[in-house]
């Protein structure tokens, strides 16, 4: 059953109008580049618009890959698709294993969670949705949905093999740098309980991550999140356009932040602190 009739699943031609417009959604994080608030995380500030943290995070994060599902469990009846190559539910599998970690584990155990903007809030959700029907779609129809198909596409299984191993590397590694964090925030909660036990006052206290990738950039997390969607267009090749749209746009989207980031770094805690760091990307900047 539709949600929205031949937008939620989509219809071809309206998939092809999604797309299309997913593909410009670049040009909508430029925006990133002029200014220098951004409503959550470290730079969130207080806002009679703020949501809770872990309440955000969830309710933004969760659409897109339950609108993957949602569009796999009836797109392809409506093309009369009885079953899907064993490719279509690994790269499927993938994108919920993911996304269960990043919508739902992640937000439970963080110590704490700064509050989220709307507007931030809102535009998470258009990205998720937008980003769920897309690759959704080609998995569940407007893709290879027979064996053959995916042999014409000079698909091999060392490609999909090496796909799935940056896959791994990328979201292990972007699990250990959120621990890593973590472990700062906990401490800084121990610190802090410290405090008010002694009656004194308490000031929100920051520190450069120093532990694994942390050693040689400051955001490991943004650029391993980048390698594992690289592993994922590898994996589904290089026709699959919604894949490469998705990494696409999570590089516009996070580039600005992470060299926002930097800036505070550097105001916060001086030069001497992240010298010999790269910021996003080892090697280059």
């Amino acid at each position: 059953m539709a949600i929205i009739q031949d937008w939620l699943p989509a219809s071809h031609e309206n998939y092809e109008k999604i797309l299309f417009w997913w593909k410009l959604y670049p040009l909508l994080c430029s925006f990133q580049w002029f200014v220098s608030w951004y409503g959550m995380g470290k730079t969130s500030v207080q806002s009679k618009f703020n949501l809770p943290g872990r309440i955000a995070w969830i309710t933004m994060e969760v659409p897109g890959f339950s609108t993957l599902l949602y569009v796999m469990s009836t797109l392809p009846a409506q093309h009369g698709i009885t079953d899907l190559p064993w490719q279509n539910k690994v790269l499927a599998g993938l994108f919920v294993i993911h996304y269960t970690y990043r919508a739902i584990i992640f937000p439970i155990i963080q110590p704490s969670m700064s509050p989220i903007h709307v507007l931030v809030w809102a535009m998470a959700i258009v990205f998720q949705v937008s980003n769920g029907i897309c690759l959704g779609s080609w998995l569940a129809a407007y893709g290879p949905t027979t064996q053959e198909q995916w042999n014409t596409q000079n698909w091999s299984v060392l490609q999909f093999s090496v796909g799935l191993v940056l896959f791994y590397v990328g979201l292990a590694a972007n699990y250990f740098s959120d621990e890593e964090l973590r472990e700062i925030r906990r401490g800084e909660l121990r610190r802090q309980a410290k405090l008010k036990q002694q009656g004194k006052t308490v000031d929100k206290h920051y520190e450069v991550p120093q532990n694994g990738l942390f050693k040689y950039m400051l955001y490991p997390h943004y650029f391993m999140e980048w390698i594992e969607w690289l592993g994922y267009w590898v994996a589904a090749g290089v026709a699959c356009t919604p894949a490469r749209t998705f990494l696409v746009n999570e590089f516009f989207a996070m580039l600005p932040r992470a060299v926002s980031g930097g800036k505070w770094y550097k105001q916060k805690f001086g030069e001497d602190k992240i010298k010999g760091k790269y910021v996003i990307i080892p090697g280059v900047y």
